[in-house]
Parts: C-alpha cells; sequence; structure tokens
C-alpha cells in the first residue's frame, strides 16, 4: 500500500524524499511525495512544479567561444583532431555552477599533444566545474589551443544562428536548465473514509544542483509568477486602512515600513531568495556577506543601513532597489522611519 511506504499524516500538506541516487556526476535522481491532496489537485500541482522544473531552473553555460585564426564554424585547425564545430558541441555539454548573473569570461589555453577536459578550462572564482572529465578535444602535435569563452547564467535553451559571430566569438547552442528530466505520477488511497491523492515527483538533475534544490526553486518560481497579484491586492487594502492615519504611523518608528511587512507576511518573502532579484555579482556578493539570503532578510534594511555594508556602494543600492521594484514592486525606504519617500 501507497500510504505504507509513505506515511504523512492526513491533517497538514507535506513532502519528503523518499529516493535519492547518484549515478554520476553529471546525473542526479531524486523522488519525492506529496501528500495528502484532495482529488484533483495532485495533477494541478503536477503539472505546474513538472513545467516550472523544466522552463524556470536556471543554471549556468558555455554561451559563446573564440579561437585564434579561425573565420568559420566548420573549419579545422591543424594539430587538433575535431573541428570547431565538434569542439563547440563539446563545449555545450560543459556543466558549470554558478553565483553571478554576469557574463563571465573563461579560457583554454594549453599546449599539446594532449587530451583536453573540463579541468583544463581557466575559471573565475564564481564560477566552478562539475564534472572536471568531460571531453573537449585532443591536440596531437606540439601546438597551441586557445580558446576564449563567455559564460552566463540562463534558463533554457538557446538556439543560435551559426552564421552569426560577434567580434569573432562563435554562438554556442546553450544548454542553461540543469534539468535533465521530470516525471510526475498520482495515486489515490482512503484516509478516515476520504478519497485522498498522493503526488510522487521524479527529477533528473545535471549534478549543477541537486532534484531537492530543483524542487526548492521549482516551488519559488511558481509563488513569484503571482506576487504581483498579492501585492496589488495588499496594496489596496494598507491604503484603504491607512488613509486616515497616516500621522500616527509616522510618530511611530515600529510602523514605519507596516506596509512592507504586511506584504511579507502575506506572500512569505522569507521564503524567497535574493537569486531571484537577477543582482550583478558586486551587489549579490556584498548581500551574502553579511547573512542577506532572502527578500525577507534584505528588507529588514534600508538604503541608509546598506551603505554600511561593506564595498556597497550606491551603485550597489541603485541596483538593488530597481530590481525589487522590477521583481515584486516594492520600494526599499530610505531609512528605518521613512514611508514613502
Amino acid at each position: 500500500m501507497i500510504q505504507n511506504e509513505v506515511p504523512i499524516p492526513a491533517e497538514a500538506l507535506q513532502w519528503k524524499c523518499i529516493e535519492y541516487k547518484i549515478d554520476s556526476e553529471r546525473l542526479h535522481y531524486g523522488r519525492f511525495a506529496i501528500s495528502p491532496l484532495r482529488p484533483g489537485q495532485a495533477n494541478t500541482v503536477g503539472i505546474a512544479i513538472r513545467r516550472a522544473l523544466l522552463g524556470e531552473i536556471e543554471g549556468t553555460s558555455i554561451t559563446y567561444a573564440k579561437f585564434e585564426r579561425v573565420t568559420h564554424e566548420y573549419s579545422t585547425i591543424i594539430g587538433i583532431q575535431e573541428s570547431v564545430h565538434d569542439i563547440s558541441i563539446n563545449l555545450k555539454e560543459i556543466v558549470l555552477k554558478s553565483n553571478s548573473y554576469e557574463t563571465q569570461k573563461a579560457s583554454i589555453s594549453i599546449i599539446g599533444p594532449k587530451k583536453v577536459t573540463a579541468q583544463d578550462i581557466i575559471l573565475p572564482p564564481s564560477i566552478r566545474v562539475i564534472d572536471a572529465t568531460q571531453y573537449i578535444a585532443t591536440i596531437t602535435k606540439a601546438v597551441f589551443l586557445n580558446i576564449e569563452l563567455r559564460i552566463k547564467k540562463d534558463r533554457g535553451y538557446r538556439i543560435q544562428n551559426p552564421t552569426e559571430y560577434e567580434n569573432g566569438y562563435f554562438a554556442v547552442n546553450a544548454i542553461s536548465t540543469p534539468i535533465r528530466n521530470a516525471n510526475y505520477s498520482v495515486h489515490s488511497f482512503e484516509n478516515e473514509k476520504q478519497k485522498q491523492e498522493i503526488l510522487f515527483i521524479e527529477i533528473w538533475t545535471n549534478g549543477s544542483l541537486t532534484p531537492k534544490e530543483a524542487l526548492h526553486e521549482a516551488s519559488r518560481s511558481l509563488i513569484n509568477l503571482f506576487i504581483p497579484l498579492l501585492h496589488e491586492e495588499e496594496q489596496e487594502n494598507h491604503k484603504v486602512k491607512n488613509k486616515d492615519k497616516s500621522n500616527m504611523i509616522r510618530s511611530s518608528p515600529s510602523s514605519a515600513n507596516i506596509g512592507i511587512g504586511e506584504i511579507r507576511k502575506e506572500i512569505s518573502f522569507k521564503h524567497i531568495f535574493i537569486d531571484q532579484l537577477e543582482l550583478p555579482a558586486r551587489a549579490y556578493n556584498g548581500l551574502k556577506r553579511v547573512n542577506v539570503h532572502t527578500i525577507s532578510d534584505l528588507l529588514n534594511y534600508s538604503q541608509e543601513d546598506s551603505m554600511k555594508i561593506k564595498n556597497f556602494g550606491e551603485k550597489s543600492i541603485e541596483q538593488v532597489i530597481e530590481a525589487l521594484q522590477k521583481h515584486f514592486a516594492i520600494h526599499l525606504p530610505r531609512n528605518k522611519f521613512s514611508i514613502n519617500d
């Protein structure tokens, strides 16, 4: 019986990882159970999570490659076993992990003869390779192979025009999604004479994140889609409630951020990570250094507070303000005592 295999209390919706295995560095598998759900709900949740897993989860990939003295994608390089096209295909498969949303530069500079793998890529500190043994090319002679790379965090699959290139950089058909596959199934059971459902979700990832992390990211992505609707309703309610109380609010420091506080409570900003803001590396890393991991953490800071963060200047604050406004329609107050300045 399913309910015996996955004992989940009926009074509250819960999830549990019931299977996890690592087939290789680039293939992780996880199986999760979510229950109890009313009849029909499991399909609703399953479809939404699967689509979010396949289309909304971000990953890092090589997007452009520049080869010395090469003018065409199908060119060959003396002393290199593979053509430029074949090398580009191998570069597309390299699995990377990055904390930065900015386009990063990397390179391969090596003398043969040698088998070139992912461990030979010279990467910036913010990026790491998942499987150092991934094959790129073979240098058959004592020649120098030099490739400049561009790396970006994105989502989905980007098909580039092979005839177009920018400043000598050939586009790579980047696979940004870290999800290899995602499936779900629904099983019914009776609990205290009531028919309920268990939703099983299977997730395969490329190793740059675990299936558990992927499930969390997909859930946060779905929440983010509805934030503008919740925020608009909360704003209207807040305006009505506080129309005749502005003087009282201004006199109370603890009430200065009441609007943001109510919104944060309503839509659980404590579960939404600052990754959703897509900040540049300097601003993102600055917040991480002071343990600002979620939107809820960030909203504890005013603009004046942010100025006290090390290496966090006016430009970074402007980027945070702009990102909060763009993604959540929220204004970061100038100080703890301000309301709508």
